[in-house]
């Protein structure tokens, strides 16, 4: 099998360190970045391939556990922290092992077999439970800010950059139109424009080429009405 490319996120170096020499010692890993926060760790996961990722609870600007939550695609995770209190949470998210500092290198190896026997296992046609989020996670401003879906009333992309418009305030963000469309949750968003996306449940009307959302009425595309029609 090929290398797994492996992410450490960890505000400690010290930590980060003892996981990094642990990697390089087993021959199917590949360390492709330390990350110190989750910001660092969100960006490298939308433009890496990242297969395994490293994970410590307590951290800057979001914990672990949280910003596991926010993520709808996450690679294999290994819980790696000083408390052993979420190893619960931990488990509900479908990690891979929740190993407690101090760690062994036996230990660590342990947790990595879990990993490498699911990447080289046969397909199951067993679906995988998955844990339902409301909300995600956008950079903006040099900050993660978490955003729930149901406060977004719709979003418009600009030549650069989009909008986020919620029911409280407008965030701008770099994320693209197709980001979000692959992130939000299709049930209860449509692209109705190459520069709209709406909360289906800020509909208040629609009339001809034109949807009336709460605060605002933005204009229906062609090749979108009809997508937009079976969901309502």
């Amino acid at each position: 099998m090929n290398k797994l490319n492996c992410i450490i996120v960890d505000d400690e170096p010290l930590a980060q360190d003892v996981i990094e020499r642990y990697i390089h010692n087993i021959n199917e890993l590949a360390l492709l970045k330390k990350c110190s926060n989750a910001l660092e760790a969100f960006e490298v996961l939308h433009t890496e391939p990242v297969d395994l990722m490293f994970l410590d609870i307590s951290m800057p600007v979001i914990s672990g556990i949280d910003f596991l939550r926010s993520l709808r695609k996450a690679p294999a995770v290994i819980i790696t922290t000083a408390y052993p209190d979420y190893a619960v949470q931990g488990y509900e998210l479908d990690v891979m092992d929740y190993l407690v500092k101090p760690i062994s290198m036996e230990r660590f190896m342990k947790a990595v077999n879990k990993v490498i026997e699911r990447y080289t296992a046969p397909p199951s046609n067993t679906k995988k439970q998955t844990v339902r989020v409301d909300y995600m996670f956008v950079k903006s401003d040099q900050k993660l800010i978490k955003i729930k879906f149901a406060d977004i009333e719709y979003i418009e992309g600009m030549k650069d950059y989009v909008k986020i418009f919620t029911r409280e305030r407008m965030i701008v963000t770099l994320h693209t139109m197709k980001f979000f469309e692959a992130n939000l949750p299709a049930n209860e968003f449509a692209r109705v424009h190459k520069s709209y996306i709406i909360n289906l449940d800020s509909i208040k009307s629609i009339a001809g080429n034109e949807v009336e959302l709460q605060k605002q009425k933005l204009p229906i595309g062609s090749s979108y009405k009809e997508n937009l029609l079976s969901k309502i």
